[in-house]
């Protein structure tokens, strides 16, 4: 059974920092392009950052420059490294998996206060 559980979120102060991590269970973790989205309230959920299974990256031109995706396959982990955070960066936090079908986590919340 696949199974996606972030963790890390909660409230920082605009200008702080927060490590989000997405534990994977029930794939090969390493085959797959991993991804961060995100949704704020009343917007529609965006991607922020993606992952080749050969650790490339590309980010949302938001993010650029504040946030860091990075990968530990042998712990099957996914990461987003994020600083300089913005009160425009709350929002429910998930993680994704490119498998057929698709796989979601629940989402972690993350707050940032101006």
């Amino acid at each position: 059974q696949v199974q996606l559980v972030e963790s890390g979120g909660g409230l920082v102060q605009s200008g702080g920092s927060l490590r989000l991590s997405c534990a994977a269970s029930g794939f090969t973790f390493s085959s797959y392009v991993m991804s961060w989205y995100r949704q704020a309230p009343g917007k529609q959920r965006e991607l922020v950052a993606i992952m080749s299974r050969y650790g490339i990256s590309n980010y949302a031109d938001s993010v650029k420059g504040r946030f860091t995706i990075s990968r530990d396959n042998a712990k099957n982990t996914l990461y987003l490294q994020m600083n300089s955070l913005k009160p425009e960066d709350t929002a429910v936090y998930y993680c994704y998996a490119s498998l057929s079908p698709p796989a979601w986590g629940q989402g972690t919340q993350v707050t940032v206060s101006s």
